[in-house]
């Protein structure tokens, strides 16, 4: 699927990757949480092959937020908070926030508490992005995958988040797939797939 494809992303830099369906995008987030694993070349964190780590400690180190965002049939409090159900509720508040979803939770009439059918079918595909965003921004992972998860927010919301995730994530190496090249502005070096193949990397501009 993949072919001589390459790259480095450091803590506090971000990585756009971008191409048409079918490119790799998403086999690269697949492999880097290790769904499957590569069968050519090698996958490193600080260094170290993630195949020679557990599961679990890769996953608390990498996490990704996907397009189809997965929420359970509990409150919206309990939902951001799934990674860490001791977090206090200014945590819980702060992710929210980032992920511009504050707002309309504070509008609802039972606030975080509010319960969420099955999947999110009470949200729309916009509000329960930005719950997967909060829920993922809460835990500062090492590395941050966001694939393709704000292709249902408005163009002016995404620009907001991006940039609270920068702050946010100032630690983390930070990874952005998207379809579409105006959605990683900010990244710091972004690489165009096509057939499993890098065509071309550069920054927004160039590109």
């Amino acid at each position: 699927t993949l072919h001589g494809v390459s790259f480095e992303v450091r803590r506090g830099q971000s990585l756009g990757i971008v191409g048409p369906p079918g490119s790799g995008k998403s086999t690269i987030a697949q492999l880097l949480s290790r769904f499957y694993d590569v069968d050519g070349g090698r996958i490193s964190i600080d260094g170290q092959d993630i195949r020679d780590v557990t599961l679990e400690s890769l996953r608390e180190a990498v996490r990704a937020v996907p397009q189809d965002a997965f929420l359970f049939t509990s409150s919206l409090e309990h939902n951001i908070a799934y990674g860490d159900p001791w977090a206090a509720d200014q945590e819980i508040a702060d992710s929210a926030a980032l992920a511009r979803i504050d707002g309309f939770i504070e509008g609802l009439n039972e606030g975080y508490g509010t319960l969420v059918g099955e999947r999110g079918v009470s949200l729309s595909g916009g509000q329960k992005q930005r719950i997967a965003i909060a829920r993922t921004a809460m835990l500062k992972p090492a590395v941050l995958i966001l694939d393709d998860s704000m292709a249902a927010i408005d163009a002016g919301t995404e620009q907001q988040i991006r940039h609270e995730l920068r702050d946010r994530m100032a630690a983390s190496a930070t990874i952005l797939i998207s379809h579409r090249l105006s959605g990683l502005s900010d990244a710091d070096e972004i690489v165009f797939l096509e057939n499993g193949r890098i065509v071309e990397r550069g920054n927004h501009a160039s590109l």
